[in-house]
């Protein structure tokens, strides 16, 4: 019975863990456990970047915006070559979250 009990809970533990979202309230958390807004000015990096970025057509965890200035809200992200909030990479797989570039209504996705 025991044995059963513990199995559940390592069950249960596993199933949460794979079910976290990388996103909550539109910020995700670097390596170091630092929290950050997913708005803002964003520089594409190579390597040591904050985030790896999968770009996806459909079922993203961000839907992002591209804009020319003042990137405030959730999912609008200004590329720039210096001065960054924040830095991404993309990548084909193994990336901390997804996003779909849109035209209208950026945002974190439910």
């Amino acid at each position: 019975m025991k044995k059963l009990v513990f199995y559940i809970v390592v069950i249960a533990a596993v199933a949460l863990s794979l079910s976290a979202k990388p996103i909550q309230d539109c910020k995700c958390k670097k390596g170091d456990g630092k929290e950050i807004p997913l708005h803002g000015r964003v520089r594409v990096v190579d390597s040591h970047a904050d985030f790896t970025v999968r770009v996806v057509d459909s079922h993203a965890d961000l839907h992002v915006k591209k804009v020319q200035s003042h990137p405030n809200n959730c999912g609008e992200w200004r590329f720039v070559d210096s001065h960054a909030d924040f830095t991404i990479r993309f990548v084909s797989s193994h990336a901390d979250f997804t996003v779909r570039f849109v035209e209208s209504f950026p945002g974190q996705q439910r």
